[in-house]
């Protein structure tokens, strides 16, 4: 598995995501918000849109706020000035960080990115320095427990999967961006539940992480995503399922 799902599975269990609703919503509306400002306002013609909805709603996110935010965009009122920005730069052990912000201050943003990685034993590179690991594929991580691996097998590859790899506790179906949205339609209408689905940049290879590491490398992750600018923070780091235990 990545290091993303890995750190998907780490967030849920120490309930990340709900201890920070009020934040995640305000970024998933500024996702929505540049999205439709970009791209206009009807899902169905905007597919970042549209991606931008669906993960809202998998967050349970309230209509009216999807809707403002969708407003907000296709009217070129507020959140007109914000732009997406990579940032890259490494972590404990060589480990590559790549950070995507959307901010209305590239300069504000980008000093407090650098001086997150300077008091988290990271350090900030130069653009090219790691996109270069990365590749932008759907994701879509399901719990081992909740289906068979032929089912699952069968209903993503036909669906237009490119892989699906297993762990001791999940699957996780790796997909072209285009194929995406149809493999997690898919998925669905064969009644298969799943604890995640997200375009992501996966790694094309990994780092294996002791625990000293490890928890630095959580330590960094954790203060880049709680910085208001941060939409999402992609690492190729690897935890043996006994230290990700040890840490949950």
């Amino acid at each position: 598995m990545s290091g993303h799902s890995k750190w998907s599975s780490i967030k849920h269990k120490k309930g990340a995501a709900d201890a920070k609703r009020g934040q995640l919503f305000s970024k998933l509306s500024r996702a929505i918000t540049v999205a439709a400002k970009e791209g206009g306002g009807d899902p169905s013609a905007n597919a970042t849109l549209a991606t931008a909805i669906q993960k809202a709603k998998d967050n349970s996110m309230p209509k009216d706020n999807i809707e403002r935010a969708i407003a907000r965009g296709a009217g070129g009122g507020e959140g007109a000035n914000y732009e997406t920005i990579m940032y890259e730069g490494y972590g404990p052990a060589g480990v590559a960080v790549l950070v995507e912000a959307m901010t209305d201050n590239r300069n504000r943003t980008a000093a407090d990115i650098r001086n997150i990685f300077n008091r988290t034993n990271g350090k900030l590179g130069e653009t090219g320095t790691v996109a270069w690991i990365f590749e932008r594929k759907g994701s879509i991580v399901v719990d081992a427990g909740t289906t068979d691996e032929d089912t699952l097998m069968t209903v993503a590859i036909e669906a237009g999967a490119e892989d699906v790899s297993q762990d001791e506790h999940t699957y996780e179906i790796v997909t072209d961006p285009a194929d995406f949205m149809a493999v997690r339609e898919a998925l669905e209408a064969g009644g298969i539940a799943f604890t995640s689905a997200d375009l992501a940049m996966l790694p094309k290879n990994t780092v294996q992480l002791e625990m000293s590491d490890a928890k630095k490398m959580l330590r960094l992750i954790e203060a880049l995503e709680d910085s208001d600018d941060v939409q999402e923070v992609h690492a190729n780091f690897d935890i043996s399922e006994e230290i990700l235990e040890a840490l949950a």
